[in-house]
């Protein structure tokens, strides 16, 4: 903020500008917003947090902070992995959380109109009422916000046969950094008029506007799943299983894959008689209707023969619900063991997100183990290995420069393998903090020469989200 400009002062006119709940500045109520869940990403202070219900109040916001060249973050529910909601110093956090209208649903068209501070799974049930379905859904759609899921372009269990948020988002209204509206994208189901603005803020992080509401496609409600367990001596295995599901006939509707370190952790956490001994556990569920019971025979002869040392395959509902829940506790799970694992609240996660062609994904499983085996490091390795995405959860001890320096090499071993095989530094958590780096090699100069010219287009004084997704600027001294 320049120094002629005090924060009392913008202060000041958001708060006449808003409604008089809007504008948040007690420094306890601020502590809460300063971070997301990326564990180990620098946070800063913001001066103020402002909570906005109508796109005329994020515009208000953003053209005081683009007067006075203040930064903004934008925040939905701070579930994210890679510090993209992190507060910078001196900043306000405009948190999109009050704006959590389910505006409309359309049943004919098959759409639904929401605000940024919807809940994931509020869509899905909203839809369900007219017998449709919102299908992404991350492993936080109890909690995280479709605000968030959009700009992080974020995935989730069903990707393998539905695809990821983007590929549902018709529409969107984005406020840009000087309170100009703009609406892009339709309500058609086809429409390829001008350049393709909506997929541009889709995974845009929040630094080129401010999304304040999403029109979305619906899909009509799956067939009811069934669901198949399998448990491997070695992770490769259930590697090769997947490679194998993949080169069939069979079309999975969820395929993910869950190691001994993470059935370990959440049995710990929530006792449901996981397979501990295993060494890997592939989760699968088809909705095919009539065909479900062949597709399956096929998944599960692609497991024996990838080496299964069992397969269940389940036709009780409350069972294949259980496994899921299971599977969406992962996160949570390698928390705590990172707690026991290093007491005293030093315990730390470093966590990954690279996804691979399914093809190279034995590669991958083999080089982390083989990396985490170098590190002296506990990795453990979950991720919806239908589509190639893992991640790779690193435990270390915060407070020990040798764990952490351990930590960070292991991550950036696990980058690097991931784009040496063919793949990218982040398949649905974003870039945010912990992977501008990363996205630099992937992109390569002109790339980035690219990323910037767009930046500079939509964000000219660059006050939204500052240092996220691109690398700093290199000084020309």
């Amino acid at each position: 903020m320049p120094s002629s400009v005090t924060p009392d002062r913008v202060i000041a006119e958001l708060v006449a500008a808003l409604p008089p709940d809007a504008v948040l500045t007690d420094p306890d109520l601020l502590v809460s917003f300063h971070r997301d869940e990326a564990d180990l990403c620098a946070a800063g202070t913001p001066v103020a947090v402002v909570r906005p219900r109508t796109t005329e109040e994020v515009a208000a916001t953003l053209r005081i902070a683009s007067a006075h060249r203040v930064p903004v973050v934008a925040q939905g529910a701070r579930t994210g992995l890679a510090g993209a909601a992190n507060a910078v110093d001196g900043c306000l956090i405009l948190s999109t959380t009050a704006m959590d209208r389910v505006i409309e649903v359309d049943p004919v068209n098959r759409l639904a109109v929401v605000q940024p501070g919807v809940v994931n799974a509020e869509i899905s049930r909203a839809a369900a009422k007219y017998g449709l379905r919102y299908p992404p859904d991350p492993s936080s759609w109890e909690s995280s916000t479709i605000g968030g899921n959009v700009a992080t372009n974020a995935g989730g269990m069903c990707c393998v046969k539905y695809g990821v948020t983007g590929e549902y988002v018709l529409g969107i209204e984005v406020v840009l950094a000087d309170g100009e509206v703009v609406r892009c994208g339709r309500r058609t189901r086809k429409g390829v008029a001008g350049y393709d603005l909506t997929r541009l803020f889709v995974g845009s992080e929040g630094t080129l506007g401010v999304i304040t509401e999403i029109t979305l496609a619906l899909r009509p409600a799956a067939e009811e799943s069934l669901t198949l367990a399998a448990l491997f001596h070695s992770v490769s295995e259930a590697g090769a299983a997947v490679i194998a599901i993949a080169e069939s006939a069979a079309a999975p509707s969820l395929l993910e894959l869950i190691d001994a370190v993470h059935l370990r952790a959440i049995e710990a956490l929530r006792p449901m008689g996981l397979p501990a001994s295993a060494a890997a556990l592939l989760l699968s569920a088809v909705d095919s209707g009539i065909r479900a019971p062949a597709d399956l025979a096929v998944i599960e002869e692609c497991c024996r023969r990838s080496g299964a040392t069992e397969v269940h395959v389940s036709s009780d509902l409350a069972e294949a619900d259980a496994l899921l829940a299971a599977r969406r506790l992962a996160h949570p799970a390698m928390e705590s063991l990172a707690a026991a694992t290093f007491p005293a609240g030093v315990g730390a996660l470093i966590i990954d997100d690279v996804a691979v062609p399914v093809s190279r994904l034995t590669e991958l499983l083999d080089g982390v183990a083989f990396i985490a085996e170098e590190q002296k490091l506990v990795v453990g390795l979950v991720g919806h290995a239908g589509d190639g995405n893992m991640h790779p959860n690193i435990v270390v001890d915060r407070t020990d420069p040798a764990s952490m320096a351990r930590g960070r090499a292991a991550f950036d071993q696990i980058m690097a393998l991931g784009l040496a095989l063919g793949g990218t530094c982040t398949g649905e958590h974003g870039v945010g903090l912990l992977k501008r780096e990363w996205l630099a090699k992937e992109l390569g100069p002109t790339g980035v020469r690219l990323h910037r010219a767009i930046k500079d287009a939509f964000d000219p004084l660059g006050i939204l989200n500052p240092g996220k997704v691109l690398p700093p600027r290199r000084s020309r001294a």
